[in-house]
């Protein structure tokens, strides 16, 4: 097997396959070789800060809405979107035009840093109205190299 191609965004590699398709959206592996903690998040949902979830019935702005909750999880743990190693992104539908309609967001979320992930449509998820949920898996620094939470 050839040795695939590697990204290198900081303490996180994300790695390309050279006998898979180059047409995914997405790396097919992750890697890090620097020290570090292993973050994991609860699914990121569409609440806001009333914990009310956000738009009931419109899954691009639900999206928006848990990418931003995600963003603060990582924040308050020392981390940010490029220290993502995996994701996992639930959209309670079973058209799969919802599913590239929350993939697209998350996806602009990420940006360059399209870390592995796996998307899936279920038939329901925990809260009243709720659409979408994503959960991640990030690399922290070591604990002696991390900065202080705000």
């Amino acid at each position: 097997m050839d040795t695939p191609p590697a990204d290198d965004t900081g303490r996180v590699r994300l790695l390309r396959s050279t006998s898979l398709t180059p047409l995914v959206p997405y790396a097919y592996a992750a890697t890090t070789d620097r020290p570090g903690r292993l973050l994991l998040t609860a699914g990121a949902c569409p609440l806001d800060s009333t914990g009310r979830v956000v738009a009931p019935g419109d899954i691009a702005a639900q999206t928006d809405q848990v990418m931003a909750n995600l963003h603060a999880t990582l924040h308050e743990a020392g981390a940010d979107l490029t220290s993502v190693i995996k994701t996992t992104v639930y959209v309670a539908t079973q058209q799969r035009d919802d599913l590239t309609t929350a993939w697209e967001v998350v996806s602009r979320s990420f940006a360059d840093h399209d870390a592995p992930s796996t998307l899936l449509g279920v038939s329901v998820l925990g809260w009243p109205d709720q659409l979408v949920e994503v959960e991640a898996v990030a690399v922290l620094p070591d604990a002696d190299t991390a900065p202080a939470a705000d």
